[in-house]
């Protein structure tokens, strides 16, 4: 039904125009660099002309490293209406492409500008002409094109009448300030494409309304070739249209292909998240952490008898994995499903002892997850040996204008092994230690991919800090993640990291039946106690 569509990603541009964010150079040539390599976005604009000495050295930065790779066409940069002065600031700083900022409505031209359509568009050509003549690729950005549209069309006609006799490569229609709903989106592309059907339309999309998604699916019906989007819905206001969104839903309800790499979307999600410091919601779609979680205990029996509750929009596509919530909702489908997972097995009527236990749990608002499960087996039925890597001792020294020291001894198994180490805080000198303890033994250590602090509100300096941490497993690289509870900050992520080391250890044992002859005592305790699948 539609061809290829165009993703141009605006996160290194408008993005950065949410409140409190500004990336480093280092930052934007990271992002810049996954988005094209990983993710495969078409095209990314990064940065606006003329903005400041520093930031055309970071956008220098990026073009010197995008020859290297032949990327240059694929980076976009915002100019304006100024005859020379964005041109010549974009090539020397090695671009060719220029997104050229024009007034899209009568108010803004009038208004923001002080000037008649007539003068505008004169100022217009002028800018082009002289881009043209430099080797550059035009595109044009109509601002503010959905107020024009609805509320002075006649303005919108004449000026796509003259624009189209003007050598542009590109039409970008912008939301500007998110006010319109789908069929007006639609009426509005339709509008231009009838009187002018060789546009190449972009339609980008701002989401005040929360319709951002819906928008860019009906700019693509309407004949739009091209959807601007941001990762995380970064921009001003309440975002631009979320590129984990939009593509999802151009793949699965437009049957649109577009090139960009599902499988890349989570850890683009992840990166823009830590350069930007601006923390997603957890229901955020696509790449919130709790959207493939099933909490209540019917859905998670529906998934276990016919995948009665599994809907098109899979974990495994972004790379990432379903999980069974644990608390006063689950049932005893939940209890299996994360079991299985853990590749342990208990008989039915041990299953509903350690549920009615979680929903106990859940009833104080106690937080559970999949990695207390073999402590509260041990705390339920006994006999088995469940911390098979436990910090047995560690001590942690910070003083100012020094780095912090950590002093580990850590019981793997059967054996006890000492390890010290500095870093750059006091939990970064402790997984130092952990990994010099690690280079003696075949112990895994998962990769550490977000790392997030939470204390209760209104808690004084002596409450419980929750720490919880993402990793990516080195087996299967999916995503999981582990609590810790302490009064201590260092001590609770230490308590959710001994979690990781133990749920490695299980996978790789039960998983792969790899148990040495020290491991045998543990072997036999579980099938004894019908823990481990024979």
């Amino acid at each position: 039904m539609f061809s290829l569509i165009e993703i141009m990603d605006t996160t290194l541009r408008d993005g950065e125009q949410t409140d409190g964010v500004s990336y480093s150079s280092f930052e934007k040539l990271q992002i810049a660099k996954f988005l094209l390599e990983k993710l495969n976005v078409d095209r990314i604009e990064i940065a606006s002309a003329r903005v400041s000495p520093g930031e055309f050295d970071i956008v220098k930065e990026i073009f010197d490293w995008a020859k290297t790779k032949n990327y240059t066409d694929r980076i976009e940069i915002l100019g304006f209406v100024d005859h020379k002065k964005s041109v010549d600031w974009i090539e020397s700083a090695g671009g060719r492409v220029i997104n050229l900022l024009t007034k899209g409505s009568r108010k803004h031209c009038e208004y923001q500008l002080g000037k008649t359509l007539k003068e505008h568009l004169k100022d217009i050509e002028k800018t082009i002409q002289y881009a043209k003549d430099r080797g550059f690729i035009v595109h044009v950005y109509l601002e503010d094109w959905s107020g024009g549209f609805l509320y002075s069309r006649d303005y919108l006609e004449d000026m796509l009448k003259h624009l189209v006799q003007i050598p542009i490569d590109r039409f970008m229609f912008p939301d500007t300030l998110g006010i319109m709903e789908p069929d007006e989106v639609k009426a509005g592309i339709s509008f231009a494409l009838d009187r002018f059907p060789d546009l190449l339309i972009d339609f980008h999309g701002h989401n005040d309304y929360d319709l951002s998604t819906a928008n860019s699916l009906a700019a693509v019906k309407a004949g739009a070739k091209g959807v601007h989007v941001a990762i995380n819905g970064m921009g001003e206001r309440a975002g631009n249209a979320p590129l984990e969104a939009v593509v999802t839903a151009l793949h699965d309800k437009l049957n649109v292909k577009t090139n960009i790499n599902e499988k890349a979307i989570t850890d683009a999600s992840r990166l823009v998240e830590t350069f930007s410091r601006k923390r997603i919601a957890a229901n955020h779609p696509i790449v919130g952490h709790d959207v493939f979680t099933q909490t209540a205990g019917i859905h998670a029996d529906g998934d276990k008898k016919h995948n009665l509750y599994v809907n098109p929009i899979l974990p495994e596509r972004f790379g990432r994995q379903r999980v069974y919530s644990l608390g006063k909702l689950s049932g005893k489908a939940s209890i299996s499903n994360n079991l299985k997972m853990l590749g342990i097995e208990l008989p039915p009527d041990k299953e509903l002892i350690l549920l009615e236990k979680i929903k106990e749990l859940g009833e104080k608002k106690s937080s559970v997850t999949i990695d207390d499960l073999p402590f509260l087996i041990e705390d339920l039925f006994g006999s088995i040996q469940t911390l098979y890597i436990k910090v047995k001792d560690l001590e942690i020294t910070t003083k100012l204008n020094q780095e912090p020291l950590a002093k580990l001894i850590l019981t793997y198994v059967e054996n006890d092994y000492y390890a010290e180490a500095t870093g750059d805080g006091g939990y970064d000198a402790f997984m130092n230690a952990l990994n010099r303890i690690k280079e003696k033994n075949q112990m895994y250590i998962a990769e550490l991919k977000d790392y997030e602090v939470r204390i209760p509100p209104g808690g004084k300096t002596d409450a419980l800090v929750e720490t919880i941490i993402t990793w990516q497993s080195p087996f299967d690289q999916t995503i999981f993640r582990t609590v810790g509870v302490d009064s201590d900050q260092i001590i609770a992520a230490v308590k959710a990291t001994e979690k990781m080391l133990n749920r490695l250890y299980l996978i790789k044992m039960n998983k792969h039946n790899e148990f040495s002859n020290k491991d045998y005592h543990l072997k036999e305790d579980l099938k004894k106690n019908k823990i481990l699948n024979s």
